[in-house]
């Protein structure tokens, strides 16, 4: 009985002794993050919307859309997405932008996505977080780039940015035409 925890302890200590070593050698990128969902199918979900701001959506409405959409999971208490609120208003006036209030209260979320003008087509809530864990979300912002019929072709754990739309998604979107 005392092996189990010894041995997950081991598993912790190498797995961050690896990556403390990878930081010295200047290989570990936190913004690398495994994402298993790439190239799939999206998961299945049905989420509400925020107050004022229609009904929500879910992945079978997602899913049905003729042109690609980027869907970006953010929150009002989340910095970095108050930092790219103005590169999103922009990219969506390029490509329609989805957003999920990711556990987030729906007034204040609300309150954030109203504030400066909204860059969301639709939005709508996440407040368990359950969805974000089918995404494979491990923090906010986060975007992905969905093609028509439901797959997901990119994701982007950081802060949109025009020079990320411009150098990573536009050429994907390109590739489609």
């Amino acid at each position: 009985m005392t092996a189990l925890p010894v041995a997950t302890a081991g598993a912790l200590g190498l797995g961050f002794w690896r990556m403390l070593g990878g930081m010295s050698s200047g290989g570990f990128d936190p913004h690398a993050v495994n994402a298993p969902i790439l190239d799939r199918s999206l998961p299945d979900f049905t989420l509400p919307g925020l107050p004022g701001q229609g009904d929500g959506f879910d992945s079978a409405t997602l899913r049905a859309q003729k042109e690609p959409v980027l869907l970006n999971f953010f929150a009002s208490w989340c910095i970095p997405c108050v930092a790219e609120m103005p590169a999103l208003r922009d990219i969506g006036r390029k490509l329609p932008i989805w957003g999920i209030a990711y556990k987030d209260k729906p007034e204040d979320a609300a309150r954030f996505t109203a504030r400066d003008g909204s860059p969301f087509a639709r939005v709508a809530a996440d407040r368990s977080g359950m969805a974000a864990i089918d995404w494979g979300v491990t923090g906010v912002p986060e975007t992905f780039l969905i093609l028509p019929g439901g797959r997901i072709a990119w994701h982007g754990t950081a802060e949109l940015t025009d020079d990320t739309f411009r150098h990573e998604i536009q050429p994907r979107l390109q590739a489609l035409r």
